[in-house]
């Protein structure tokens, strides 16, 4: 094979006032022309960083302190901007992780596509159309010549990602840089697009640097892997022996976090000494008589369900139906099912796994429950009491305290201009829990203490913690509501697999701990296999399958979760 692109003694820098900061240190790397290449470790390794000093993109005041980047034998370390800005799409494109955000959502499909054929070609605008459509069905977007004409928002989220795709491979480029493509993505999506990155490997002859954290996609798609540490390059090699015999300690570690799809484990390996203690000054920072113990102790005290026989949740018959406006329906309405006769009960104690492809109909169950949604038919009972919506819901029902809920981002769940005191406190005030201010922030130290964050965190906002520390804030602020029933929706799909691993194990500590009833949304088999007792399947929103988790991992009956379960992608270790 031919070598495409050549790193050697790769180091960026960035200048602070504390110092001169390495984001990437003495890496080598190599790519063959065909090869997908992965490069995996936790956030903060380097990885984009890397993507990022290939394409000349390197934010400032950052810069390549030492090293050499060849690509087709070239140097293009020391080019000029416009000669960057003329290699990026013609020789060098890239996918990034989110299709909303890389589409212009003012322009059509076709004028996106049109413009930067025609910017690295001589083609004419019909010849550039034609090209186009081409490559939006090699990408398997069918009735490509009408869709073109279409705004990204009138396309599905794996529909937009293969227009991404479509978009990076119109100008021929010969290496392409995916960061994190797939990220958002249900596992039915996911495999399409891995396959397709796989086709256009082998077909056109693209390199691939496929940047993730998903070790279950690096094993499905890539040939050669980098694992990645702070910058430092840890091991590199063919993927089935990095992954089935790792030399690292590091990427043993790494190994030993992800989720497993042969078997539930009671806890999962914590790579990182303790992700959440920031330095010893925020460690003596305490509130008086603030404990993790006192925290369990109040949890306990409020007023609980006193465990039966009954479920806590109990869903009956129900169907959800959005209704929109159509100009010519004379007055009618046109209906869409989102939920068509779904009824499942969660026991106390419990956690039922909801799994599903996007627009199964998973999110619209839980802002049901939530009270968000109104049921067009069928009933919801928790704690054996029908739940109320709209207007017959009071600012003061109790299901609002009892049933809390935790976000897949906790960066727009959380709001950014309040610190962490207001935030986690805000549900203390509402409820009445705190008979004084004092006895509050006792309250929220104590939580805080409880989901391993420092006691001083309250002090600041959430911008200025990582996602794994701004999550635990988000499980603190569902927490202090005293609930009996959490619902977690796709809690964990945005964090790298060791933060992952220690979100989850708070999960699970909190729920055997509080005896809480749980709802875990997720499009991540493996995880759901890990956290849940029972698993209820979602398709175009119908229940199709619902079982003990064993069982439906030894044996799915129904075809459609035989074909999730064969469409996640995973590790043999």
């Amino acid at each position: 094979m031919t070598l495409l692109l050549k790193v050697t003694d790769l180091t960026v820098e960035y200048p602070t006032r504390f110092g001169t900061f390495q984001a990437v240190k003495n890496l080598d790397m190599r790519l063959e022309q065909g090869e997908i290449h992965g490069l995996v470790g936790e956030s903060g390794a380097g990885k984009s960083t890397i993507g990022q000093a290939i394409m000349g993109l390197i934010p400032s005041p950052g810069y390549i302190a030492t090293g050499d980047v060849e690509l087709n034998g070239e140097s293009i370390r020391d080019l000029s901007q416009s000669q960057y800005h003329k290699l990026r799409g013609a020789k060098i494109s890239m996918i990034f992780q989110d299709p909303q955000t890389s589409l212009n959502p003012l322009l059509t499909v076709e004028e996106q596509l049109v413009e930067t054929i025609k910017q690295h070609s001589d083609l004419s605008y019909e010849e550039a159309f034609n090209k186009a459509v081409d490559l939006l069905e090699e990408t398997g977007i069918s009735d490509a010549k009408t869709r073109i004409l279409e705004y990204p928002h009138q396309f599905s989220g794996g529909m937009r990602q293969r227009v991404v795709i479509a978009l990076a491979l119109c100008t021929e480029p010969d290496l392409i840089i995916a960061d994190e493509p797939t990220t958002a993505l249900d596992v039915a999506i996911q495999k399409q697009i891995l396959d397709l990155i796989k086709h256009l490997a082998k077909k056109r002859s693209v390199g691939f640097i496929l940047i993730t954290h998903d070790i279950g996609v690096i094993a499905e798609i890539t040939d050669r892997v980098s694992v990645l540490r702070n910058g430092v390059l840890q091991e590199v090699g063919p993927t089935w022996i990095i992954l089935q015999r790792p030399s690292h300690e590091y990427t043993k570690a790494l190994m030993a976090a992800v989720p497993r799809l042969d078997k539930k484990l009671d806890r999962f390996a914590n790579i990182l000494d303790d992700e959440v203690r920031l330095s010893t000054p925020e460690l003596l920072w305490k509130v008086e008589g603030a404990t993790s113990e006192f925290a369990s102790e109040w949890l306990l005290t409020g007023e609980r369900h006193e465990s039966d026989d009954k479920p806590v949740l109990d869903i009956q018959n129900v169907d959800v139906t959005y209704f929109k406006k159509n100009m010519f329906s004379f007055g009618k309405d046109e209906g869409f099912k989102a939920l068509d006769d779904v009824s499942l009960s969660i026991p106390a104690g419990q956690v039922l796994g909801l799994i599903g492809e996007s627009g199964s109909g998973k999110s619209t169950l839980a802002k049901s429950i939530v009270g968000l949604v109104k049921p067009s038919a069928g009933n919801i009972e928790f704690l054996g009491e029908a739940l109320k919506f709209g207007k017959n819901r009071s600012r003061k029902d109790v299901t609002r305290r009892k049933i809390q809920m935790v976000f897949q981002d906790p960066y727009s769940s959380l709001n950014n201009r309040r610190k962490v005191e207001d935030i986690i406190g805000e549900p203390i005030g509402f409820f009445g829990l705190a008979i004084s201010a004092a006895e509050q922030r006792k309250i929220i130290a104590s939580i805080l203490e409880l989901v391993e964050m420092p006691q001083r965190a309250m002090l600041k906002y959430p911008h200025q913690f990582s996602g794994g520390q701004r999550q635990r804030i988000a499980v603190a602020r569902a927490l202090v509501a005293r609930p009996e029933f959490l619902i977690c929706d796709e809690p964990t799909s945005a964090l790298d697999v060791s933060i992952q691993a220690q979100i989850l194990n708070l999960l699970k500590d909190l729920q055997a701990q509080f005896g809480l009833s749980i709802l875990f949304i997720s499009h991540n088999l493996a995880v759901v296999r890990q956290m849940a007792d029972q698993v209820a399947v979602l398709k175009n929103g119908v229940l199709v399958e619902k079982g003990e988790v064993d069982s439906f991992f030894e044996g799915p009956k129904d075809p459609y979760s035989q074909l999730l379960l064969a469409e996640t992608p995973s590790a043999d270790f």
